[in-house]
């Protein structure tokens, strides 16, 4: 700023500013500038070897009259994976805490680390310290990268990383992922074997307990309670052991290969770096192969299970939230998971009364066991013969030719399908729509690091992709999850129907496993009424005897 022409008043002496000729020498700073060097192997051509580099910054930084030596760091012939192994990287890193260095010169990103985490996190505390690293290769300065920019480079090296490990180590192996080559191991699995041609092949005796621990559970038997009827009979496990616990049946239930398909990369090693095994809980591409063995059990029994554990699931996740037990799954009686308060929305349960010797079952709400007329004045308390016929009677009403359930059920079944191939079109577009700002992206980095575009000008091209990529990412996690429902919903309702379609008119007498399989929830309105609700939607009052 020009002050030459300000007017300045009679009592005002101005001191001009020195030029940097005119400067003490104590007041005229250098910055104290460092080189890291660092060679991984002792075969590097000599342009890049460990001598030549030391030599070049030596001389570079001394050339510069603004610059002063703080340093060469050179760590020789070892591998730059993890930085808890270069001890002059260590040093160096000290000093710059210390606030003994200001600025620091690397030949490229690959020497100053090839492991992301540490040299983004480097990177980031050194500029919280006022301290640049330039790298020359890539011709950055971390103290002119914008946030967004930093934000983008890390995404760039991820993925670059990600793809030479991809590469280097598990190349052959995804290639056979794709290919739809399955690797078997059927060490642990019951029914099965591995056969001379590398294909499993059933093993009868094993495979018929496997089909009982799927039946057994879809008639609503818990899996403490399967567990424990294998036991009594002598079944053995795949080791040899007759002893069977609820974790046993819950992996055989799980476990995708007895329906004849194969999930690859359930695991996978998390990185070059630590070589850690991690389970995929989502982390890395799974490779679901569809009849790639005989199977054991059959796809519609199989999709029922993974329903009924999900369902059972969500039963517990409510428990958890209250301080009865009127939200735990019950394997005894399907009414303690679906039937209901009217008044406090507490859930029934089974109690025997005893008078004179006379026992008597009736049903009772939790909350008016639990804590007498408190908080429930008036919910009323339900004999059991009375109430199943009560549910007999409702059931039999939309078993009757005439009846509109079945048609519902039907149109249900013919919107569901139609909702997921629309869910499932809208998921490709913007799955689509993200790989392209995945390349915009990767193209704006090499012109960006190759000084064709300025930094500051790209910053607000990388904030809307960013913006972009995490609307577009949220709305599919949500289109992915409607479509779940939506198939679990199809699957719901196909259920229903064939069970609705066993009986001729009517049920004859009281069914659990029917009930399970047909009603979603029955609320008691008063002493001679409820209100029940069938999976799929459908409502109805019953009466129940006085």
């Amino acid at each position: 700023m020009n002050t030459n022409n300000i007017k300045t008043a009679s009592n005002v002496i101005v001191i001009p500013a020195l030029t940097k000729n005119e400067m003490s020498p104590k007041r005229l700073k250098q910055t104290r500038v460092a080189a890291y060097c660092r060679v991984s192997t002792d075969q590097d051509e000599q342009q890049n070897s460990y001598q030549v580099q030391i030599s070049y910054y030596t001389d570079y930084i001394n050339r510069n009259p603004e610059w002063c030596m703080a340093g060469i760091f050179a760590d020789e012939g070892i591998s730059g994976t993890q930085t808890k192994n270069r001890t002059q990287f260590g040093r160096m890193i000290r000093k710059c805490r210390q606030g003994k260095i200001d600025l620091i010169l690397c030949k490229s990103i690959s020497r100053f680390a090839r492991n992301t985490v540490d040299c983004l996190g480097y990177i980031r505390e050194l500029k919280s310290l006022g301290i640049g690293v330039i790298f020359e290769k890539e011709n950055i300065d971390t103290l002119n990268m914008t946030s967004e920019f930093i934000i983008s480079l890390y995404g760039s090296f991820a993925q670059a990383e990600s793809e030479s490990i991809s590469k280097n180590v598990t190349w052959g192996i995804e290639k056979q992922f794709r290919e739809g080559k399955v690797r078997y191991n059927m060490s642990t699995v019951l029914g099965y074997r591995m056969g001379d041609d590398g294909k499993p092949y059933i093993v009868e005796e094993e495979a018929e307990i496997v089909r009982e621990i799927f039946k057994m559970y879809l008639d609503g038997m818990t899996l403490n309670t399967i567990a424990e009827i294998l036991t009594a009979k002598g079944a053995k496990r795949r080791n040899g052991s007759s002893e069977w616990q609820k974790n046993n049946i819950r992996v055989i239930l799980r476990n995708e290969k007895y329906v004849g398909d194969a999930i690859l990369q359930k695991t996978y090693t998390k990185d070059c770096i630590t070589h850690k095994r991690l389970i995929n809980y989502g982390d890395r591409t799974k490779y679901l192969i569809h009849d790639c063995h005989v199977p054991i059990i059959d796809r519609d029994t199989y999709n029922r299970v993974q329903q009924e554990i999900a369902r059972r699931n969500s039963v517990q996740q409510k428990s958890t939230r209250t301080k009865t037990e009127q939200g735990k799954y019950s394997g005894l009686y399907a009414l303690s998971e679906i039937m209901v308060c009217g008044e406090c929305g507490s859930q029934y349960r089974r109690v025997t009364w005893t008078s004179h010797g006379h026992k008597l079952i009736v049903w009772r709400c939790i909350n008016r066991l639990d804590h007498g007329n408190r908080y429930c004045k008036c919910s009323p308390s339900l004999n059991e013969e009375k109430l199943h016929n009560a549910i007999v009677g409702a059931m039999n009403e939309i078993y009757k030719s005439d009846s509109s359930f079945l048609d519902m059920i039907e149109q249900n079944i013919g919107c569901a399908i139609t909702e997921s191939d629309e869910l499932g079109h809208a998921i490709t577009k913007i799955e689509d729509r993200l790989t392209e700002i995945e390349k915009v992206r990767d193209d704006l980095i090499q012109l960006v690091t190759a000084g064709s575009i300025a930094i500051e000008s790209s910053d607000d091209k990388f904030k809307a992709l960013g913006e972009e990529e995490s609307y577009l990412r949220t709305q599919l996690t949500a289109l992915k999850t409607k479509s779940d429902n939506s198939n679990d919903i199809r699957l719901m309702l196909k259920t229903i129907s064939d069970e609705l379609k066993k009986y001729s008119g009517s049920l004859l007498e009281y069914d659990d496993m029917t009930v399970r399989k047909t009603i979603e929830c029955i609320r008691v309105m008063s002493k001679i009424e409820i209100e029940i609700t069938f999976r799929g939607g459908f409502e109805m009052k019953a009466a129940v005897e006085k």
